[in-house]
């Protein structure tokens, strides 16, 4: 017992150092070519950045982690310990979101590890809702079966009756593409089964290889602020590379910490994301952020990834 909570001392003074740590950093400046840019309707940003000059290897998407889980579990109950986002999918979207990451179970409900929410129709609904209302939006809709369980049978023809109309095919030439040279097609869909067959080349849904990520389980917001850097080093430009690369503005409850529930973990690091890019541009890797993700999005996150966008169109980076 005794060993127990000098260990969960420790605990604490690390992640107390660790906060230390971003704050310190943070009195190095958070600005960059574009953090002064906000755009005037978040609904519309990728419109109003001109879909003719706006090119897909020149975004900066702002993403959502665990995107539809805001009624997920139990209210008070089970829902703290797995949501991380509390805005429905539309409003995530009208918000400024460009990529949402979907976790699925077999019988086509979402789910986060052992608990689930509302049936993938939901999010479907909610992603044709927005597209109806905005012309030039183009979404990264990714889907994957959750660890430990089995895939939805026949998963990837729901999606194409669902979606069809909207779906960009899997082609990398996309990546050099301008948002009105693939209008009116609206969704990049990522469908990532853990057993199923994956997509092909030229399909209607992209294979998992085209959206990559180095996930760091930690609930230490220095350390992932660090690996998040040196992973994204170690990737090259986004106007050479042929797929999609995320780093997640995130830390997680990890089992050996007393603080299970999600916000008060994350928000050890949420509000570092410009610093994070400032880091990038001080270290020399700005020309590789591409997909940046966090938990509860907020009006700033977008604010930041829009930008910085917006820099790379006008030539200021």
């Amino acid at each position: 017992m005794g060993s127990h909570v000098s260990k969960q001392v420790e605990r604490r003074k690390t992640i107390h150092i660790e906060k230390k740590t971003l704050s310190d950093l943070k009195t190095s400046g958070e600005d960059y070519p574009g953090s002064e840019y906000r755009p005037s309707d978040r609904k519309n940003w990728m419109n109003e950045l001109n879909p003719d000059k706006l090119h897909i290897n020149q975004i900066v998407w702002p993403g959502t982690h665990d995107s539809a889980t805001n009624k997920i579990g139990v209210p008070l109950i089970t829902r703290p310990f797995a949501q991380c986002q509390s805005l429905s999918i539309y409003q995530q979207l009208a918000r400024g979101t460009r990529v949402i990451d979907i976790r699925v179970q077999e019988d086509r409900r979402v789910c986060h590890g052992i608990l689930v929410t509302y049936n993938i129709d939901v999010v479907i609904k909610d992603v044709k809702k927005f597209l109806s209302e905005t012309k030039s939006e183009i979404i990264i809709l990714e889907i994957r079966t959750e660890f430990g369980h089995d895939d939805p049978p026949e998963f990837d023809k729901y999606l194409e009756e669902q979606l069809g109309e909207f779906l960009i095919h899997q082609d990398e030439h996309v990546f050099g593409k301008t948002i009105a040279e693939l209008l009116p097609k609206r969704i990049i869909c990522v469908w990532k089964p853990r057993k199923s067959a994956h997509p092909k080349a030229g399909s209607s849904l992209w294979s998992e290889g085209y959206l990559k990520d180095n996930w760091i389980n930690t609930d230490l917001p220095s350390t992932k602020f660090d690996g998040n850097l040196k992973h994204l080093s170690e990737q090259p430009p986004v106007t050479s590379r042929k797929y999609f690369y995320r780093v997640e503005n995130t830390v997680t409850p990890v089992a050996d910490n007393p603080v299970l529930c999600v916000k008060p973990v994350t928000r050890r690091i949420h509000g570092y994301a410009r610093l994070f890019i400032a880091q990038c541009f001080a270290k020399g890797y700005a020309d590789r952020i591409q997909v940046f993700s966090t938990d509860f999005i907020d009006e700033d996150f977008v604010d930041a990834c829009v930008g910085l966008t917006y820099a790379r169109v006008e030539g200021k980076t």
